[in-house]
């Protein structure tokens, strides 16, 4: 009597088209199994991207922050809270745009970073 799930020859009793079946499953499983990593990875790849998009825009807008700090403003038409707000956003717009075209290499390094940490920590070093 052959046990089904043992470790004995399982595949002898069953007729050679459930074999094949039961290999194309196997082979589709291991597929999904390899794309479903690929995928995680690839989502890990984009993470890690923003992040170090986001901390370039951040760096910068802390950066050029002060170029604005002098600038007096119009008595008749600016000023007030709603102009110190107004600037706050815009400088972190122009963060944002610097940071979208990747001149600077700030994000490229902390990327490499990222990536190489994500590596010592998956493989346990």
């Amino acid at each position: 009597m052959v046990m089904i799930g043992s470790t004995s020859n399982t595949t002898s009793a069953f007729p050679a088209s459930a074999n094949a079946t039961f290999s194309a499953l196997q082979a589709q499983k291991e597929k999904n199994v390899e794309e479903t990593l690929n995928l995680h990875a690839l989502k890990n790849r984009e993470d890690i991207e923003a992040a170090a998009r986001e901390f370039e825009a951040v760096f910068i807008s802390q950066m050029i922050k002060p170029m604005f700090e002098g600038i007096k403003s119009d008595t008749m038409f600016g000023g007030g809270k709603g102009e110190e707000v107004f600037r706050g956003l815009m400088i972190e717009e122009y963060g944002k745009e610097i940071a979208a075209r990747d001149i600077t290499g700030i994000q490229t390094q902390v990327r490499n970073k990222l990536i190489e940490l994500q590596a010592q920590q998956t493989t346990g070093g």
